[in-house]
């Protein structure tokens, strides 16, 4: 990994609404992530891990405190220019793969395009080679509902990927599928993270995830508890 700062969050603190009151989902985080990290954020339900993937990938914005991502300060941008980050530099992995069910796996990947400045050859090559990525080309034309889980959910991250952003954000990918399922799915991201030097986020609780990752935040109650390095089991994925 080299130096370059992909994520810079200084004092980020969010409230939300609750009757006459505030709840705070998140209180002064302080993290900087660099290209080619493969970290998570890893907490119970509550913690503020969502919460703090939605700021980061440009969602939502922090109630105080500045978040810098990909040097675009989130809390200064625009509803156009929050797209625009979104559509060209962050990559996104949901737990309910969120394809379009009448669409083919080939049009699910290839609508992650259709905001950018590309041709149809170019883009025709961007998505067969990032399905080709997951090991799905040859089911381009197939819909998702002949798909195992385990298959859309590589169809999510080709979709992700498709567009080679810096950064994807990835909230509870496995949380819909088996043991086995999980291990391949992470493994795939794994070797994308090396091959194309993209920096990974995970929001997680499952410890198969878990296993993967260079990098644990651990949250709780909106506050970093704890942020741990090098216990990655299977770095040499």
């Amino acid at each position: 990994m080299d130096n370059e700062l992909i994520v810079k969050l200084e004092n980020v603190t969010k409230r939300f609404p609750a009757g006459k009151t505030e709840f705070t989902a998140l209180s002064n985080i302080n993290l900087t992530f660099g290209k080619g990290e493969f970290a998570g954020l890893v907490g119970p339900s509550g913690s503020g891990k969502t919460t703090l993937l939605n700021i980061i990938g440009s969602l939502d914005t922090p109630t105080e405190g500045k978040a810098i991502v990909l040097g675009k300060t989130i809390n200064s941008l625009s509803h156009k220019e929050a797209a625009a980050l979104r559509n060209y530099g962050i990559g996104f992995i949901f737990q309910t793969y969120n394809l379009l069910p009448v669409y083919s796996v080939y049009d699910n990947v290839e609508f992650a395009l259709l905001l950018q400045t590309m041709g149809s050859t170019q883009r025709k090559k961007a998505v067969m080679e990032a399905l080709d990525w997951v090991g799905l080309a040859d089911r381009a034309s197939s819909k998702p509902s002949t798909l195992s889980g385990g298959e859309c959910q590589r169809v999510a991250i080709a979709r992700a990927m498709v567009k080679r952003p810096q950064l994807v954000l990835a909230d509870e990918p496995s949380a819909n599928l088996d043991s086995n399922n999980s291990h391949n799915i992470v493994q795939t991201m794994k070797r994308l993270n090396k091959e194309l030097n993209t920096t990974f986020i995970f929001s997680t609780h499952d410890q198969k995830v878990m296993q993967y990752l260079e990098r644990v935040i651990y949250l709780k109650d909106g506050k970093v508890e704890r942020d741990e390095t090098g216990g990655n089991n299977h770095a040499g994925i």
